[in-house]
């Protein structure tokens, strides 16, 4: 481990700096290169925990070579999960002088802090970091010079004082500071991210080399599978066409024929240019439809003259990457028991700039019907699609949805396999779908018949529904039985009257589920005011006080909580969670009583309606860490997902529903998780039996995270928690760095969703 020292003077933190993560030393020069957009340096000392207050920052650093450099810490207060949500932004660097001063708030004891001096590939020079702690005076007096020397208009500057002035006449010195820091922290208005198109040039190259190397490694296929590629095409516009098939001669995987069904396009170019690339190249098959009969059809038309062992779906003014084919022929030698194949996606434009990549999961059930994630790049056994007679005529606009739902009915999840990399590029031109689904609202309309039809084969009750303002996304409602299965919510508390006070009034007064028990697991309450409302509720005969008379341990609490419950469900729900839809049980229960599923969460907000909770994505941060914490309520998240039910690895146990009889298949939490990971390895042992964990956001309640036990801010803690990490990574080991609900090609160390630099090594995979 590469480490510099930092020299100290009176009064400043003695501390040393260990390249982490994402860094590498220059041989040549010595100085650091990020090589990623997540580089990180460990801060050593000997002083933690650091105790929280205003800081005064020195820095020398200098930027050689990439985009200007936005530095963060990331300090440690005892909740690993929130680590992203805590960092803070280091203000006013001037990016190209060597030394750079600031002023940051740490609001908790430290425990460990994190610098990440970059959030882009670069060079840099870093030698030293110094921190001193110091009073609100120096540090209200140099923020408020790192306003004014902000570079900013006259006007601007003003109005920055204005609001200084009337912050400081109506909340006093408090709100003054306030203000005054959120002005001066706050984060650059430039991209700090590297864009998909550098990620391409860095890690998806075509270069020569490259794909030669590809070429070669075909050869060694034991199986050599041929490909037929299935191309509808009506008045395509001649550059588009030209451009889709030259992307598929240029396959380094040679065993494919393309087989062009022309739907009786009035333009007469199109039946003149693809003669001529049917002539120049016998792998070409074209039929000329007499009639037009439109997508379905025409598809139809192109699959009886294919001969291959799969059928390759192309749009007619698509594009296919380089090596699509190679790697799927990979995979179906690595995957013999494959019959269904998809990849992910992005979009290409006009100019052929690549952009907006659709990162997806591996076989995720209920995501599918939320939209078509299988999309392109799909490749489908040839035998399978006979099977189920082909395209289905009448849901043009979605008509590869409604194949893919057919195969899936007959396939089991390991059959459905997934390649985690980008092998199609989806035209965006004016008027695609690509561009605008809005401008198909036929597509829509088509997918939402399709689904119908599925569940109706399949034999479900369940409804799909529109979801307002969500155009291609759509809504499963699992109904409940009647009568309606009892459930009961699980409280554990230990004072904290109106955390307490305030879920049940919630619970009692906005839930619209019939039949349901409320069990408050009394942990050693001692004050008046909590005793006395327990004394009130013995006259609501659906609340029960249980005592539990031991030490603090979350599993055991709820593991004999649940042993005294009535309900066939369990809701397992913190002391600080207050509801906001009405319905949101009914929501959970439905799919909590499919016999396929095992754990289901909802979606939790903090009080100010930021997202604390969208699912869990493992090996984040360590162990694993909520999806999109910190965004704004509605924020869609990648490709929608935070707006989509969806099969997660695992949810929060801040509202968990679940079966009782998979809760004690499972023998309930491990008590040697005391406080945290507990749901987690929860939810990973209920997939071992075989069900999906759900993740909904038709639930929505709020979670006023750690306002009940605090934050892990002691050193007893401390241990504890990490002790905790490390039983979870002995236990689960490769389980937590592979979530197959989220994509290797994004981080799991910077921000959640954002893209990994590099790309984390991971084959092809099913379910």
């Amino acid at each position: 481990m590469d480490r510099m020292s930092i020299d100290g003077n009176a009064g400043v933190i003695t501390m040393e700096l260990s390249g982490h993560r994402h860094v590498k030393r220059d041989d040549a020069d010595g100085a650091w290169i990020a090589i990623g957009n997540d580089s990180q340096f460990l801060c050593l000392s000997d002083k933690f925990p650091l105790p929280g207050g205003w800081y005064h920052v020195d820095l020398r650093m200098q930027r050689l070579k990439g985009p200007e450099m936005w530095p963060y810490f990331y300090p440690f207060y005892g909740d690993w999960e929130n680590l992203e949500k805590h960092k803070v932004f280091v203000p006013f660097f001037n990016q190209d002088g060597g030394e750079h001063q600031g002023i940051v708030r740490l609001t908790h004891d430290v425990l460990q802090l994190r610098f990440d001096p970059s959030v882009a590939v670069g060079k840099f020079t870093l030698d030293e970091l110094k921190l001193q702690r110091v009073g609100k005076a120096r540090a209200a007096k140099e923020m408020l010079q790192g306003v004014l020397r902000r570079p900013a208009g006259v006007f601007t500057k003003i109005r920055w004082l204005s609001s200084l002035l009337v912050q400081g006449l109506i909340g006093g010195p408090s709100g003054f500071a306030e203000r005054l820091y959120r002005i001066y922290s706050e984060r650059p208005t430039a991209a700090a991210r590297v864009a998909y198109d550098t990620w391409v040039e860095l890690y998806d190259a075509n270069t020569p080399e490259r794909l030669e190397a590809e070429r070669a490694a075909v050869g060694d296929l034991v199986k050599k599978p041929l490909f037929s590629i299935i191309m509808p095409a009506y008045n395509t516009p001649e550059k588009w066409l030209r451009k889709c098939v030259e992307s598929v001669k240029a396959q380094v995987y040679p065993h494919w024929e393309l087989c062009i069904a022309n739907d009786a396009s009035p333009a007469p170019h199109v039946r003149r240019v693809l003669d001529e690339l049917a002539a120049g190249d016998s792998r070409i098959k074209v039929v000329h439809r007499e009639v037009n009969g439109h997508i379905s059809a025409a598809s139809n038309s192109a699959i009886e003259v294919a001969t291959g062992e799969w059928l390759v779906l192309l749009d007619h003014d698509d594009e296919l990457h380089p090596l699509a084919l190679s790697e799927v022929a990979k995979a179906i030698n690595e995957h013999p028991d494959w019959r269904l194949i998809y990849s992910d996606e992005d979009k290409i434009d006009e100019r052929g700039r690549r952009y907006d990549p659709y990162m997806k999961p591996d076989w995720n059930y209920d995501l599918f019907l939320s939209h078509n994630c299988i999309s392109h790049l799909g490749v489908y056994d040839a035998s399978l699609v006979r099977e189920v007679g082909g395209f289905q005529k009448g849901l043009e606009g979605s008509q590869d949805w409604d194949l893919a739902l057919r195969c899936v009915e007959r396939l089991s999840s390991k059959q459905i396999g997934h390649i985690p990399k980008v092998l199609y590029h989806w035209r965006a031109i004016v008027g695609s779908t690509a561009l605008a689904p809005q401008e198909k609202d036929y597509a829509h309309d088509a997918g939402m018949r399709a689904i119908a039809a599925h569940l109706e084969r399949i034999g479900s009750k369940a409804r799909v529904q529109d979801i307002p303002g969500q155009r291609g996304n759509y809504r499963m409602v699992y109904p409940l039985p009647s009568p309606a299965p009892k459930v009961s919510i699980i409280i554990p508390t230990r004072d904290k009257v109106g955390l307490l006070r305030a879920c049940i009034e919630s619970v009692s007064s906005l839930t619209t589920y019939p039949d349901y028990e409320i069990i408050v697991v009394d942990n050693q309450s001692e004050e008046a005011e909590t005793l006395a409302y327990f004394r009130e509720l013995e006259s609501n005969p659906r609340v029960r006080v249980l005592p539990y008379d031991k030490p603090f341990n979350y599993s055991e609490i709820n593991n004999y909580a649940v042993s005294e419950a009535k309900g066939s469900v369990i809701c397992l729900l913190n002391n600080d969670i207050t509801v906001i839809t009405p319905g949101w049980l009914e929501e959970m229960v439905g799919h909590a009583l499919r016999p396929d599923v095992g754990a289901v969460g909802a979606i939790l907000y903090y009080p100010n309606n930021t997202i604390q909770h969208a699912g869990v994505i493992l090996g984040a941060h360590g162990v694993a860490a909520h999806a999109y914490s910190g965004q704004a309520r509605g924020y869609p998240g990648h490709m929608s997902r935070a707006r989509l039910t969806q099969s997660m690895s695992a949810v929060t146990a801040a509202c968990l529903v679940v079966r009782r009889d998979t809760f004690e298949r499972v023998e309930g939490f491990d008590p040697a998780l005391q406080v945290a990971f507990n749901d987690v390895d929860l939810c990973l042992r209920i997939g071992r039996l075989g069900l999906r964990n759900i993740w909904t956001p038709f639930a929505e309640l709020y979670h006023h995270e750690s306002a009940s036990r605090g934050y892990e801010d002691t050193r007893e803690k401390a241990e504890r928690f990490n002790a905790e990490m490390i039983y979870m990574r002995s236990r689960w080991g490769e389980t937590l760095r592979d979530d197959p609900s989220y994509s290797p090609n994004f981080s799991i160390d910077d921000e959640l969703f954002e893209l990994s630099f590099p790309p984390r090594e991971r084959k092809a995979s099913s379910a």
